[in-house]
């Protein structure tokens, strides 16, 4: 999964992101910018992706 790619996001977090990004871009952050803070808040707040295979591969060891 390339890096940016927003497909291991459920669809609730990709509107909560959304509603962040309006909110920053309301008090004057550029779109760009917006954007950043907004996936960077709901990662912080739900800890990344949730959808299954979002998370690193964990090989076992022999």
């Amino acid at each position: 999964m390339p890096q940016g790619d927003k497909s291991a996001y459920t669809d609730k977090q990709k509107r909560k992101a959304e509603h962040i990004e309006e909110s920053y871009e309301k008090r004057g952050i550029s779109h760009e910018e917006a954007e950043k803070r907004a996936w960077a808040t709901v990662n912080k707040q739900d800890g990344g992706g949730n959808k299954s295979g979002s998370g690193r591969a964990n090989h076992p060891k022999d």
